[in-house]
């Protein structure tokens, strides 16, 4: 086999240039990023052979020596026996590598979590391991870690996973806990009893799900448009209980009182005894009978009187 493979490289190299080429050329400092160091890796010029495999390349990011004698081994083994040694006495041989650390391999298990469902739209996963994890050098490939299994206990938070890494053999077993937030809205600054909120006035913030689940946070559509129940400070986590239908008449507030009855509309200047928001009933002082009667909020400024026409005497 040995003289077959010299036979070829010697016809390949005549047929090439018509007279004997050069001998490939030793290289001094090498690069690779396979598991396996080729002819075309170390020798310029390496001609048919460059695809045959010489030795095997260091660990990913590391670097290593190949003295002159143990590439001369190399070589002989697959037919290649004259080559420029180029004055060197050892080869320097350095493979790439890929570094996957924490933040990659909580990615990796935050997906797992959002393929079962348990991570939903504006929550995220904050995961603790058991054992720091430093960065780790792995051969260069689309994928430089993969999540082989994940055991999750959502009770205490707990979680096992393995991975495998590229061109590492044995798993990676990692162990820890996982703490599952949900974004939920703050107030950015202090505001007074009855503002009316706008998206400006609110901040999300993480929020630990169990905590979110047991006050009950409000959505961002049950605030905006709302006023404040009460004075607030700044970061005050908001709930729905916190805010109410801004006040359409304050009490004092001069209004118009309306009262239909079928084409007739009849109206008579008032003034707010309570305050109410619209489609709420308050009580409404009639300036003209001085009595005060009941209505309902139509609109800031604006009451309708659901009782009888008596009691708007004086209209």
């Amino acid at each position: 086999m040995n003289t077959l493979r010299t036979f070829v490289f010697t016809l390949a190299t005549t047929l090439l240039s018509g007279a004997a080429l050069a001998a490939p050329v030793l290289r001094a400092d090498i690069m690779v990023s396979a598991p396996v160091v080729t002819v075309g890796d170390m020798f310029e010029d390496a001609g048919v052979l460059a695809e045959q495999p010489l030795f095997r390349s260091p660990l990913p990011g590391t670097t290593g020596n190949v003295e002159l004698s143990a590439v001369r081994s190399a070589t002989a083994r697959i037919g290649l026996t004259r080559f420029e040694e180029n004055g060197l006495a050892q080869v320097r041989v350095s493979r790439a590598a890929m570094t996957v650390d924490h933040d990659l391999l909580a990615e990796l298990i935050a997906e797992d979590l959002r393929g079962r469902g348990i991570l939903g739209q504006g929550m995220s996963a904050n995961m603790l391991f058991a054992t720091p994890i430093d960065a780790i050098n792995v051969a260069t490939s689309e994928v430089p870690a993969r999540l082989d299994s994940l055991r999750y206990l959502p009770g205490n938070g707990t979680f096992a996973a393995r991975f495998q890494l590229a061109g590492i053999a044995a798993p990676l077993d990692i162990s820890g806990t996982i703490e599952i937030s949900i974004e939920a809205p703050h107030l950015i600054a202090g505001l007074p009893a009855g503002t009316v909120l706008r998206p400006d006035h609110i901040v999300m913030r993480p929020l630990p799900i169990q905590q979110a689940d047991a006050q009950g946070v409000a959505s961002l559509d049950q605030l905006v448009g709302m006023a404040l129940n009460r004075q607030s400070r700044d970061g005050m986590l908001l709930r729905a209980a916190d805010v109410s239908q801004p006040l359409a008449v304050a009490k004092n507030d001069l209004v118009t009182i309306y009262y239909r009855e079928g084409p007739m509309t009849l109206t008579v200047k008032g003034q707010a005894v309570t305050s109410a928001a619209t489609g709420a009933p308050m009580q409404v002082l009639n300036l003209i009978s001085r009595r005060v009667i009941s209505a309902t909020v139509i609109a800031p400024g604006a009451v309708e009187v659901t009782s009888t026409p008596v009691t708007l005497a004086g209209l």
